[in-house]
C-alpha cells in the first residue's frame, strides 16, 4: 500500500514538474524565457516549448501585433505665432526586438507606451512650435513626417528600444476651448451684422415699393377723380342746360315743379315742422288756388 502511494506521489510530483518545464507560447506573442532574472532565450515561433521549471527558470509573453497609442491629453501647444492649439493623434508601432524592450523599456507594453506617448508628444511640440496654424492646416503630411523621423531618431538611438514606428496620424487640430468660443462669437457676430445689413437694405426697398405704390396710388385717385369731376360737371352742365330749356318753354309749369320739389324736400318726414309766414313767398304755389298748376296743366 505505501508502495502504491509512494508510485502515485512521484507521479504526480512528475506530472508537476512536467508541466511547469513546458508553455504554450501563441502566434500574437513573443516568448520571453529568464534564468534568475536574466534573459535566457526570446522564443518568436509559436508552439510548444520546454523549460526548467521555477525558480530556474520563468517565461514572459509580449505582444507582437501592431499596437496603437492615442494621445490621452487635451494640454494646449504653441505656434510660431504663439497660438495655443489642442492637437489630437494616434501611433501604430510594434516590438520587434523583445530582448532590447525589455533592457531599455520595461516588460509589458504599458511600459513602452507611456515612454512612446511623452516622445511623441515632444515631437510634436518641436515641430509646431516651428509652424503657424495656416501651415499646420496646410500641411499636415509633412508635419506627420516631421514627427515620426523624430520619433524613430528617439527609439533607435544609443539604446535602441526595440519597437518600430509604422505610421503617425493626426485626427484633429483645433484651438483651445477660449478661443473656440471666441471665434465662434465673432463668427455670430459677423452672421449677426450680415443679417441686420440685409433686414435694413431689404426695410430700405420695401420703404422704396411702398412709396412708389402709394404714390401710384394717389396718382391713380386723382386722376380718377379728375375723371369723375369731369364727367359729373359735364353731366351737370347738361341737366343744366336741359332745365333751362325746360324753363325757357314754360317758365310758370317750371316755378311750380320747383316748388313741389321744396316742398317735398321741407316735408320728407312726419315729424317735420316748419313755422313760416303764410304770408311768404314758400307757400305760393300753395295759395294759388289751383290756378298757377291748372294753367300750367292746360299748356302742357
Amino acid at each position: 500500500m505505501n508502495r502504491v502511494g509512494f508510485i502515485a506521489s512521484s507521479l504526480l510530483i512528475l506530472l508537476a514538474l512536467l508541466s511547469s518545464s513546458l508553455f504554450v507560447v501563441d502566434q500574437r506573442q513573443f516568448g520571453v524565457v529568464f534564468a534568475l532574472g536574466q534573459i535566457k532565450n526570446v522564443i518568436t515561433e509559436p508552439g510548444l516549448h520546454v523549460k526548467l521549471p521555477p525558480p530556474f527558470q520563468n517565461v514572459s509573453y509580449i505582444d507582437k501585433r501592431l499596437l496603437v497609442l492615442e494621445s490621452v491629453d487635451a494640454e494646449p501647444m504653441l505656434t510660431a505665432e504663439k497660438q495655443r492649439v489642442v492637437i489630437d493623434w494616434y501611433v501604430r508601432w510594434r516590438i520587434t526586438e523583445p530582448t532590447e524592450y525589455i533592457r531599455n523599456v520595461g516588460l509589458d507594453e504599458k511600459a513602452g507606451a507611456n515612454q512612446l506617448n511623452r516622445v511623441i508628444r515632444n515631437a510634436f511640440q518641436e515641430e509646431i512650435n516651428k509652424r503657424t496654424v495656416k501651415d499646420l492646416l496646410a500641411s499636415r503630411d509633412s508635419l506627420v513626417a516631421d514627427v515620426k523621423r523624430e520619433v524613430l531618431a528617439a527609439v533607435r538611438g544609443a539604446k535602441p528600444w526595440g519597437v518600430d514606428v509604422v505610421d503617425v496620424r493626426i485626427t484633429r487640430i483645433d484651438y483651445v476651448e477660449a478661443i473656440t468660443e471666441s471665434v465662434f462669437k465673432r463668427m455670430v457676430a459677423e452672421r449677426q451684422r450680415v443679417a441686420n445689413e440685409l433686414r435694413s437694405t431689404g426695410a430700405a426697398e420695401g420703404e422704396k415699393i411702398r412709396a412708389d405704390a402709394d404714390r401710384q396710388r394717389e396718382v391713380t385717385v386723382a386722376n380718377a377723380y379728375r375723371d369723375a369731376q369731369k364727367v359729373k360737371g359735364e353731366g351737370d352742365a347738361e341737366a343744366a342746360r336741359t332745365f333751362a330749356e325746360a324753363f325757357g318753354r314754360d317758365p310758370q309749369f317750371a316755378q311750380f315743379y320747383r316748388s313741389l320739389d321744396a316742398y317735398k324736400a321741407s316735408f320728407n318726414k312726419k315729424s317735420d315742422v316748419m313755422v313760416l309766414d303764410p304770408s311768404s313767398e314758400f307757400f305760393k304755389a300753395m295759395r294759388g288756388g289751383g290756378s298757377a298748376a291748372p294753367a300750367a296743366a292746360a299748356k302742357k
